[in-house]
């Protein structure tokens, strides 16, 4: 099935998400088609590799386990509705974290990871800021960045007991940033990031 036969208003599921046997990379919002922007910036990918070489060092002989896109990342509406017709929204987050490991499967995550990482682009800097921003909340996604590239900031958010995500700060220039899923153990430092 190729973008030209697929209904863009129809609502599909990772079962027929599946199927779709080309090139193009897309996401499903609750059951809906987003394709993705083109291949990443080379900025992009230096900032992805930068952090997925921080997280990786501190997370070796750990118990959790960091990926990067792309990589399929299922939100069924409950654990009860966990087969692939009964999940509707799918993304790709440019990196994520998992300490639940029995989320994982040869598909990639099923679940809410425990962080999500989005570098936004000027193409989908609304979808990473409100779209998603809300799909991580609602599945419970215990901690999210947003990484701006062009000004060099990342804005963080975890989770509270409420099931809302709180904003903890913006961090630039040499900050450190503490990841709190890790309570701080790991500190990012931006000047490794932003090379």
């Amino acid at each position: 099935m190729d973008t030209l036969t697929l209904d863009f208003d129809k609502r599909y599921s990772y079962a027929d998400y599946l199927t779709w046997m080309d090139d193009v990379q897309r996401e499903l919002h609750d059951g809906l088609i987003k394709l993705m922007t083109p291949a990443p910036s080379r900025r992009h990918q230096d900032i992805s590799t930068n952090l997925v070489s921080m997280f990786w060092y501190f997370l070796r002989n750990k118990q959790c386990k960091i990926y990067h896109a792309p990589s399929d990342v299922r939100f069924p509406k409950d654990r009860k509705s966990l087969e692939d017709k009964q999940v509707y929204t799918v993304l790709q987050p440019d990196l994520y974290v998992v300490c639940d490991l029995s989320k994982l499967d040869d598909r990639g995550c099923q679940g809410a990871p425990d962080l999500v990482i989005e570098i936004v682009s000027p193409k989908n800097s609304k979808r990473d800021v409100k779209d998603k921003f809300d799909i991580y909340q609602q599945h419970g996604v215990r901690e999210y960045w947003i990484v701006n590239p062009n000004d060099e900031f990342v804005t963080v958010f975890v989770l509270d007991e409420k099931g809302k995500f709180r904003f903890v700060g913006m961090y630039g220039g040499d900050d450190k940033i503490p990841v709190n899923i890790f309570d701080g153990d790991l500190q990012i430092d931006l000047t490794e990031v932003f090379v």
